[in-house]
């Protein structure tokens, strides 16, 4: 399971803009969107590792506020976190109330960094002198909006940290692990009490009920399931309680753990920016999708044909995952989950050829060759699997950095159809050979000097 690192520190001190370096995206999530809940954002974070990163709301450092501080959402952020980077301003130094808020981090007992930010254009030593009263180890410069040092801090952040990868036989023990996710009231738990035939989780009406994941071991057919019902996520402005808060790392962490997401929509209220945004991050997991519309009954032909019309439009990068329409209270089309949720789990795991995988590259070539760059033409020669759950294709060849994002999802859909893969994203990762003529002048012959200096003396001539 992925690392969670806490983003803490005052307001202004370029929280959201690391954030932003370390998720590998050209913007904050908080930009497009409200945002999963109040004053935070999540992200999996790339830059130097695999893990998941949030971005916390700011502290004050008064000393009278520390107890709100205490029950806030940024303390309760640091409980749950595994590790913590703690941003200080450079330009602003050590001001009053750092030394509380490094008393109360040193008390929890977790990893501390303190990263100095906004270190460009200023002398580093001195900026760093009198952040080292405050007794946390190590200081790591950077400036987040250059990436300067960032490197280095997250080389030290994640020292250590690993994630085993689980073998074939062990993930056939366990079984296939199922999440469903979605805003609250949508039905996660009636469906999951539909599946098990049983009332295992608490169902109301109240949105909010489900306050953690909660594990469930099943079997069908000889086939073992765990399925996962999580807390639902809603707008941070319909966010009240701190506990529902926090359920939003326990449902991130959820996903990373699923082999299969199933996305539950209410057919009432339509598809929100929120599972838009939620779907994201499920894709940024790699993990395999099925699209469940709950409350299908009751609604008129008019209002069904207006809904899929609204999924067909929000949900276009989604093309490749089977879709549903069911009731989970009355049972109408939950068995056809089943079969979708083997579909979708055998394609997350398929193993392919390296021959199988040239031979539609070379397909996909023959049907449509990449554009010229430069006046050269961009030559895919071979393609290998680099990873399953979900399925890497490494393709190698020259000038691959060059190669248009169309043409990318060309070849991803290519290998979708030729492979029949449904319900899983497909990852194509892209290697440029090395020329081994690079930087290697050609010498040449007597003769060919001659000709050379002739022809120059022709062309001075001309001129």
């Amino acid at each position: 399971m992925r690392s969670v690192i806490a983003l803490v520190g005052r307001p202004n001190v370029g929280k959201s803009t690391l954030f932003n370096q370390l998720t590998q995206s050209r913007d904050a999530l908080v930009a497009n969107y409200p945002g999963l809940t109040r004053d935070r954002q999540y992200g999996i974070g790339r830059l130097g590792g695999d893990y998941l990163v949030v971005d916390t709301g700011g502290l004050s450092g008064e000393s009278e506020a520390m107890d709100s501080l205490m029950a806030g959402q940024t303390w309760q952020a640091i409980q749950e976190a595994d590790k913590i980077i703690w941003l200080v301003d450079a330009r602003d130094g050590l001001i009053a109330g750092d030394e509380q808020i490094a008393s109360e981090l040193r008390q929890t007992g977790k990893p501390v960094f303190i990263a100095v930010n906004k270190i460009d254009g200023i002398e580093e030593a001195e900026a760093l002198g009198d952040f080292y009263s405050l007794g946390l180890g190590e200081l790591y410069p950077i400036a987040a909006v250059h990436r300067r040092g960032l490197n280095q801090l997250m080389a030290a952040v994640l020292e250590g940290v690993e994630s085993p990868e689980e073998t074939e036989e062990e993930a056939d023990a366990r079984g296939i692990r199922l999440a469903f996710v979605g805003r609250p009231n949508v039905g996660k738990s009636t469906l999951i009490n539909r599946i098990l035939g049983e009332e295992r989780v608490v169902v109301s009406d109240q949105p909010g009920t489900t306050r953690d994941s909660i594990f469930i071991p099943f079997e069908r057919d000889s086939q073992q399931y765990t399925l996962i019902d999580t807390a639902g996520v809603r707008r941070r402005s319909k966010v009240r309680e701190t506990v529902e808060k926090f359920s939003v790392i326990k449902t991130l962490q959820a996903i990373e753990q699923a082999d299969v997401v199933v996305h539950v929509f209410d057919a009432h209220e339509g598809i929100t920016d929120q599972d838009v945004h939620l779907l994201g991050l499920t894709l940024d997991a790699g993990r395999a999708i099925i699209i469940v519309l709950n409350k299908w009954d009751g609604l008129d032909e008019a209002v069904r044909k207006k809904l899929k019309e609204e999924m067909a439009r929000k949900l276009p990068f989604l093309d490749f995952a089977e879709k549903y329409t069911i009731s989970a209270l009355h049972g109408t089309g939950v068995g056809l989950l089943y079969d979708a949720v083997k579909r979708a789990y055998e394609s997350s795991r398929v193993d392919v050829s390296t021959t199988r995988l040239t031979k539609l590259l070379e397909d996909a070539l023959m049907k449509h060759q990449p554009p010229l760059v430069r006046g050269r033409r961009i030559k895919l020669r071979y393609a290998h699997q680099g990873g399953k759950n979900p399925p890497v294709i490494v393709i190698h060849g020259n000038q691959t950095e060059r190669l248009p994002g169309a043409y990318k999802r060309y070849l991803m859909n290519y290998f979708r159809q030729g492979l029949k893969l449904v319900g899983t994203p497909i990852q194509l990762e892209f290697r440029t050979s090395e020329n081994p003529f690079a930087g290697r002048r050609n010498k040449l012959t007597p003769r060919q000097e001659y000709k050379r200096k002739r022809m120059m003396r022709h062309i001075k001539k001309k001129r």
